[in-house]
C-alpha cells in the first residue's frame, strides 16, 4: 500500500510542479546546472529502465553479475515508476496478453471509435496505474521475489526515489552555495525531470502501440515510432521488440539509435556482462514481414 501511494504522488506531484515551475523560474531560476544534473539523472535512472528493469530483469536478454544486478535494480527505482518487482511483473503480464484482454496497459481494450481510442490512449498511457487491477507477482516474477538482493532493493523503493529527488537539490545546494541552487535543483533536476521522464516512458505503452512503424512480425499492434528513440533510450522501437522480446538490441536496423544497446555492449566488452542476446541477420529475416503486407498504420 506504500509503495502504491509513492507511485501515486510520484505520477501527479511533478507534472504540476512542471506546469508551475515553468513560468515562475524561466528566465532567472534555470540555469545550465540545473539542465546539466537533470540530464546525468534522466540518463542513469532511464538506462536503469531500459537496460535493468526491462532487457534484463524483464527479458532476460543478458547475464550481469551480482554489482551490476543490484546497481541496475537501484538506477531503475530512482525512475520513480515502481519497485522492481512489480514492474517486472506487470511488463511481462503485458507481452503475455499484448493488446489483448488480460494486457494492463493496451491502448486497444476498449474499441476503434475515436472515443474509444481516446479512452484506450488515456488507459494506456497512464490511467492504468490509477486502477485497482494489480498483476499476480507470484505467477509473473517468481524468480525476482525470490531473490534476497532484489527483494532488499524492493522494499527500499521509497528511499531510491527520495534519493532522486533530493540529491539533485543537494547538488544543487552545494555547487551555488544557495538555498535557490537547491531549490531549482529539486524542481528541475528532481521533480521536473521524473515527471518528463515518466512521459516518455508511458509513450511507450500508448503511442508505440497505436502509430508507426510495424517491419516484423508480432501477434499486436506494437510499431517502431522514430521521434521517441533518443529519449527513450532506443525503447520506441517497440514493434522489433515485441517481435523478438529477448533480444538486447531493439533498433536492429541501420540509422536506428539505441542507447541502451550501446551500454550493454560496454558492460559485455567489460565483462559485466555475458550471454548477451543479440540479433543475428538470419533471425531478422525470418521475423521480417512479407513486402507484400502493410507496415504502417494505426491498426
Amino acid at each position: 500500500m506504500t509503495e502504491m501511494v509513492v507511485i501515486r504522488a510520484f505520477l501527479i506531484i511533478p507534472f504540476v510542479a512542471l506546469i508551475a515551475a515553468v513560468p515562475v523560474f524561466w528566465g532567472w531560476g534555470l540555469s545550465w546546472l540545473d539542465l546539466a544534473v537533470a540530464a546525468a539523472f534522466y540518463t542513469v535512472s532511464t538506462l536503469g529502465i531500459t537496460i535493468g528493469y526491462h532487457r534484463y530483469f524483464t527479458h532476460g536478454a543478458f547475464r550481469a553479475n551480482r554489482p551490476l544486478r543490484i546497481a541496475l535494480a537501484i538506477a531503475g527505482s530512482m525512475a520513480a515508476q515502481g519497485p522492481v518487482i512489480g514492474w517486472v511483473a506487470d511488463h511481462r503480464r503485458h507481452h503475455a496478453f499484448s493488446d489483448r484482454a488480460g494486457d494492463p496497459h493496451s491502448p486497444w481494450l476498449f474499441g476503434t471509435s475515436p472515443a474509444a481510442l481516446a479512452k484506450g490512449f488515456w488507459h494506456a498511457h497512464m490511467g492504468w496505474l490509477f486502477g485497482r487491477d494489480r498483476t499476480n507477482v507470484d505467477r509473473f516474477a517468481p524468480d525476482l521475489a525470490a531473490d534476497p538482493d532484489i527483494r532488499a532493493v524492493d522494499r527500499l523503493f521509497p528511499l531510491w526515489v527520495s534519493l532522486s529527488v533530493l540529491l539533485p537539490a543537494l547538488i544543487g545546494g552545494l555547487a551555488t552555495m544557495s538555498w535557490q541552487g537547491a531549490l531549482t535543483g529539486f524542481l528541475w533536476a528532481g521533480l521536473a525531470r521524473v515527471s518528463f521522464q515518466h512521459h516518455v516512458t508511458w509513450s511507450v505503452n500508448s503511442i508505440c502501440h497505436m502509430i508507426g512503424d510495424r517491419p516484423f512480425a508480432s501477434r499486436d499492434r506494437s510499431a517502431n515510432f522514430w521521434p521517441l528513440a533518443i529519449l527513450s533510450m532506443g525503447e520506441s522501437w517497440h514493434n522489433s521488440h515485441h517481435a523478438d522480446p529477448t533480444c538486447a538490441r531493439h533498433g536492429v536496423r541501420r540509422g536506428q539509435i539505441d542507447v541502451s544497446a550501446r551500454v550493454i555492449w560496454a558492460f559485455e566488452r567489460l565483462g559485466w556482462a555475458w550471454q548477451v542476446r543479440w540479433p543475428t541477420e538470419q533471425r531478422l529475416a525470418r521475423l521480417a514481414v512479407k513486402s507484400s503486407a502493410p507496415s504502417k498504420g494505426s491498426s
